[in-house]
């Protein structure tokens, strides 16, 4: 296998994990744990798995000037983004959630045009409009299922700051990747990112009902952390070095798709032909902002 076909099966597989995570952490949420308290969680766990792992990567000292460009991947990638996220989740639906992230390619193709200079190509246009068509079917289609929203208006706008950040976060890692060994620069930036989201989780998860949690509820949250996190920072690292930000970004038009069939699944919702048709678009936007003319990656 290729460095660039590993790389995107990376990105399918973060894709996956992130569209069963919309169903699984709004289970969590606010049974278990509340929304910021679930985040300490997350970021501990994810934290002290890196730093475990870094025990067996390479011996590497980061520059002091290199922690500036990690602490801003720490605000933007952990802090930022999932502060926004889990409190947009816990008052959104999950299929909403998951198609208002579309907006990142978007995000990441403007900022990647203006500071990393990439060309804007007719094709990733093309590939990012025909994208987000697909996904704007599955947005109106489950626009109704929103029995378990309490703030939607307030809940999508807070996604959409955890897509902007997410763009911003993929802008801001892409040279660290080409510097350190994941393991390297990963472990201090959730340490960093630790330090920025304690104050606003620390007392949620002292009100947390350890002993009333079930198996069950401990397992999802496991895992959100081992897969949804850590699994899915590791493999998004790997597609960044050999892929472009653009193309890392647009995976996550998978991410509408796969929750509906994770909700299909599972029974709560049905397969037809608008979701069909949906599929087919968002496949054939992937494909256009994936190929890479010859002699580029």
């Amino acid at each position: 296998m290729s460095k660039r076909a590993f790389a995107i099966l990376a990105a399918s597989l973060v894709a996956i994990f992130y569209a069963i995570n919309y169903t699984i952490a709004k289970d969590v949420m606010p049974h278990y744990i509340e929304p910021l308290g679930f985040i300490i969680f997350r970021v501990l766990g994810t934290m002290i798995l890196f730093w475990f792992v870094g025990l067996f990567g390479p011996k590497e000292k980061i520059q002091k000037k290199d922690f500036i460009r990690i602490t801003a991947a720490a605000f933007f990638g952990v802090a930022l983004n999932m502060l926004a996220f889990f409190e947009g989740l816990n008052l959104t639906t999950p299929i909403s959630a998951s198609v208002i992230m579309v907006t990142s390619p978007m995000i990441v193709l403007i900022l990647s045009v203006i500071f990393l200079k990439e060309k804007l190509l007719p094709s990733k246009i093309l590939g990012v409009l025909i994208g987000l068509s697909g996904t704007v079917l599955i947005i109106l289609y489950g626009k109704g299922n929103s029995s378990t929203a309490t703030n939607p208006v307030l809940g999508n706008f807070l996604i959409f700051v955890n897509a902007a950040s997410y763009a911003c976060y993929i802008i801001t890692v892409k040279k660290i990747t080409q510097k350190y060994h994941p393991f390297t620069f990963m472990k201090w930036m959730y340490t960093i990112g630790f330090l920025f989201v304690l104050p606003f989780g620390f007392s949620q998860v002292m009100r947390m009902p350890y002993d009333i949690v079930p198996l069950e509820g401990y397992l999802k949250i496991g895992y959100v952390v081992l897969f949804a996190t850590f699994g899915t920072y590791i493999l998004n690292i790997f597609a960044i070095k050999e892929l472009k930000p653009t193309t890392v970004s647009v995976f996550i038009y998978l991410q509408p798709l796969l929750a509906t069939l994770f909700a299909v699944a599972l029974g709560s919702d049905h397969l037809d032909p608008i979701k069909i048709i949906a599929a087919i678009l968002i496949f054939i936007g992937v494909f256009l902002v994936t190929k890479s003319p010859k002699k580029s990656i």
